[in-house]
């Protein structure tokens, strides 16, 4: 048994090595060698300082093997190493989910992906008929939400939206392009989502130690080699204010820092869309920001104060209403 698990984790091992970025570069202020994917400056998730497999819970990464079944791990780090440091804990999971089928050859991942569908289909699909039957015909979701592709941070999953109630859009970073960049998958889903869905609520999700804003914060502003890059640039908004604002501070807590800023650019920029701008000024829309800090398992949220807050080249501010914080 014991030389079977110890087979196990070679073959993870070498799995997610040939998955790993090619390239490795070293920043003096972290500990360690951080990935370099796409152009993203990014600690690896999927091994520690140490070389040790590591797995981050059924909603990170949920791909990903572990040698003991109904196991999940928790992410534990303090907020004053923000992006470094991280520590994994394992702890015993119900009966809701169980990990990925073994086998002689390794494991099998849609096995377990058909084991969660057929659960999906037992528990919620057979048991709200007419609830999918209703989907069936259309959808009339009250949300718009905007979040990041990161794998860690997957809203149905934080939020709890069941099918049907929002209509969703993820790309690097959460970012929303203003009206004049032309043409995006973003506005494309913004389009439809205000004008046929007629949703009531945007939100806009950004979230701690986002691998997108810290490309943004390191990247040279006359060089946008990659298309994460030239993607992110996006939010050089937020950069400049962040530099202005948090310059003093180390790369870190000036990322951080861009995490929030970069979402009330992106409530800013959604003002630039005619179309929203005008539902929200008959107070048919609302537009929302929230910030999911995934180290400490908190959130934030907050709206856009539609009457103070402005769009003008000169001075765009953003200023907003009715914040909470959930813990």
């Amino acid at each position: 048994m014991h030389s079977r698990i110890r087979s196990g984790i070679r073959w993870i091992g070498s799995t997610m090595a040939a998955l790993r970025p090619s390239s490795v570069s070293f920043d003096s202020s972290v500990s360690g060698p951080t990935n370099s994917f796409m152009g993203l400056l990014h600690k690896s998730p999927i091994f520690d300082s140490r070389k040790k497999l590591v797995r981050v819970g059924e909603t990170h990464l949920g791909s990903l093997p572990s040698v003991k079944r109904n196991l999940v791990s928790r992410l534990e780090a303090s907020s004053d190493s923000l992006g470094r440091g991280q520590h994994l804990t394992s702890n015993k999971m119900g009966n809701e989910m169980e990990s990925l089928d073994k086998t002689d050859q390794g494991l099998d991942f849609f096995e377990e992906l058909k084991h969660r569908f057929l659960c999906f289909k037992k528990q919620k699909y057979l048991e709200e008929p007419e609830h999918f039957q209703a989907l069936a015909k259309a959808q009339s979701p009250k949300f718009m939400v905007i979040a990041c592709a990161d794998s860690r941070v997957c809203p149905s999953n934080i939020l709890g939206f069941q099918p049907g109630e929002a209509f969703m859009i993820r790309n690097v970073a959460n970012l929303v392009p203003p009206v004049e960049n032309g043409p995006s998958e973003t506005n494309a889903a913004l389009e439809f989502a205000v004008n046929t869905l007629e949703v009531e609520n945007i939100l806009v999700i950004g979230h701690s130690s986002c691998a997108g804003i810290e490309t943004l914060v390191s990247m040279r502003d006359d060089v946008n080699s990659s298309f994460v890059e030239n993607w992110v640039a996006n939010g050089k908004v937020a950069k400049l204010r962040t530099k202005a604002a948090a310059g003093h501070l180390g790369f870190y807590q000036q990322c951080k820092h861009c995490e929030k800023e970069s979402i009330n650019h992106s409530l800013l920029n959604l003002l630039t869309y005619p179309w929203i701008e005008d539902r929200e000024r008959k107070g048919l829309l609302s537009i929302h920001g929230g910030y999911y800090d995934f180290l400490n398992c908190t959130f934030e949220k907050w709206t856009i104060d539609f009457k103070r807050s402005s769009i003008e080249k000169e001075g765009p501010k953003c200023l907003v209403k009715n914040r909470a914080f959930w813990c």
